[in-house]
């Protein structure tokens, strides 16, 4: 299996249907093709050899879509940036992966001289904004047209397809390595779970840096369904798009779904009929924003996808069959879904033993969509792969049907927004700040973006700041969306007998009477 396969299927099928529209742009399957193949052409005239890793920081667009595409089909390997990084988050997985290519557009240009600066391993900038070329960079347009298109090199099976950044356990991120088989396989069991459907139209709303919408692009690969594009997630031009393209299938993180159904556009006269299903994953979702959303869309379905980045990145199903009122009445809403094709799940114990329906556990997966790995983090893959199931990290239980109700998450990460942050990093950045001695961060319920950042800080003694002031610290050098939102100044940290902090102890207060300790 390889990523190519099915742009090369649905042109075969599909010649004259249009695969994009971004804008006032759209290009048929053929002329798709013949753009991937030149842009795969021009990176291989920039040093791409078999195997080298080409990044792109960007917004949304049909370049995104040809990107994507044309690293495989050149024989490249796939380093989408998270746009919402720091600089020096960016330079990390720049130079970690060893990314000499990088495409930049309008948006992300202006950064260009300081990842220059923090990441020596780029030698070639490729500018795919709409403006002038910057100095320095090399033109998009104009390096696919002076290129000749190159045959697909056909990169397949367990060669690596992309290097996807995640946050990482110990402060820094870990690149999350997929083959072409890993992608595949996930492409292939949405498929079958009726992702897509002859004849669709696909919406790019969320990220497309980010694997979830990656991930739920395959099936539409598959399906030679149409493209359509926005630069980024807004209620009002989604609602627009869809009208305007009769789209039918689209991926909604739960706050983009919250947005969607509580701005005032929502009320405005549209034609939204063409919409079937829309996805949410990411994150979980809360059953009151669930609900609004049914009764707002009350004729789309909604399904929800369960995974992570390390399951390229699908785990688990729950359809739109369980989004009704008799899904309600069998309490299947709530359920984080079932085990998708070609994928085996368990919930175990700490000694990978499964459990008892009912009896909560870790959920573990094997099969063909686990990761090869964490990129030159060994230690930390086995870690993760044990016995050839991954550990999620996430607590579950199962019920008589197999379906899966997520109750805690056991390693230490919150889930904002549909973003994962992982305490450490936080707590790395917090405890830079001169008068921090020791702190905390945990993952506190939130309404609009499932969990928000909490910081616990115990000053040195002598020593005070603000909560503006530690926040203000944190985002000069981390993403703004891991920046704790709040901060709770103490004593002292409550300590185990191990010494380790009891964040247990710490997040009780906030999650006092809920059915899950996770948003």
């Amino acid at each position: 299996m390889y990523l190519t396969l099915a742009l090369h299927r649905a042109v075969q099928l599909y010649p004259h249907r249009v695969a994009v529209r971004f804008g006032q742009r759209e290009h048929q399957f053929t002329q798709f093709k013949d753009r991937v193949a030149r842009l795969a052409s021009a990176l291989q005239s920039l040093g791409m050899c078999e195997g080298d890793r080409v990044a792109m920081l960007a917004l949304n667009s049909d370049r995104y879509l040809e990107y994507l595409m044309a690293v495989p089909w050149g024989g490249g390997v796939l380093n989408p940036c998270n746009i919402r990084w720091s600089v020096g988050e960016i330079a990390y997985a720049l130079n970690d992966s060893g990314s000499s290519i990088l495409l930049v557009d309008d948006t992300f240009a202006p950064l260009v001289p300081q990842l220059r600066e923090q990441a020596g391993i780029v030698r070639d900038v490729i500018y795919c904004g709409e403006g002038e070329t910057p100095a320095g960079m090399h033109g998009y347009e104009q390096i696919l047209a002076k290129a000749k298109p190159v045959e697909d090199a056909v990169r397949r099976g367990e060669d690596l397809a992309g290097i996807f950044y995640t946050g990482g356990t110990t402060g820094f991120p870990k690149g999350v390595m997929l083959s072409h088989n890993n992608m595949c396989a996930s492409g292939l069991a949405l498929r079958a779970e009726g992702m897509a459907r002859p004849g669709s139209v696909y919406l790019h709303a969320a990220p497309m840096f980010h694997l979830a919408d990656i991930g739920l692009s395959m099936p539409h690969w598959l399906e030679g369904s149409t493209h359509v594009i926005i630069p980024a997630f807004n209620p009002e031009l989604l609602l627009d798009t869809i009208a305007r393209h009769r789209v039918t299938h689209t991926l909604l993180v739960p706050t983009m779904i919250q947005m969607t159904v509580d701005h005032p556009g929502i009320k405005n006269p549209r034609d939204l009929s063409s919409l079937e299903l829309i996805v949410y994953g990411a994150s979980p979702i809360s059953e009151p924003v669930l609900e609004r959303a049914m009764a707002t869309l009350p004729g789309v379905g909604f399904a929800q996808a369960y995974g992570m980045t390390e399951l390229a990145p699908l785990a688990t199903v729950n359809p739109a069959s369980n989004h009704t009122l008799e899904g309600r009445k069998l309490g299947k809403l709530r359920a984080a879904g079932r085990a998708s094709f070609c994928i085996d799940l368990r919930i175990v114990d700490a000694f990978g033993r499964e459990v008892p329906r009912g009896t909560v556990g870790e959920v573990v997966v094997r099969g063909p969509n686990v990761m090869q790995g964490y990129w030159n983090k060994p230690e930390q893959t086995a870690q993760a792969i044990r016995d050839g199931w991954m550990h999620t990290g996430d607590g579950a239980w199962m019920d008589e049907d197999g379906y899966i109700f997520i109750t805690d998450r056991l390693k230490d990460m919150i889930i904002s927004g549909g973003e994962n942050i992982y305490s450490a990093e936080v707590e790395n950045i917090v405890a830079q700040h001169p008068a921090v001695a020791a702190c905390a961060v945990i993952g506190i319920p939130s309404e609009q973006w499932g969990e928000t950042v909490h910081a616990v800080v115990v000053c040195h003694a002598g020593s005070s700041a603000t909560a503006d002031e530690v926040i203000a610290h944190c985002k000069t050098l981390i993403a703004h969306y891991k920046c704790p939102r709040s901060i709770e100044f103490r004593e002292a940290l409550p300590i185990s007998g191990a010494g380790k902090v009891l964040k247990t102890r710490l997040r009780e207060p906030f999650w006092r009477g809920l059915l899950r300790h996770v948003a």
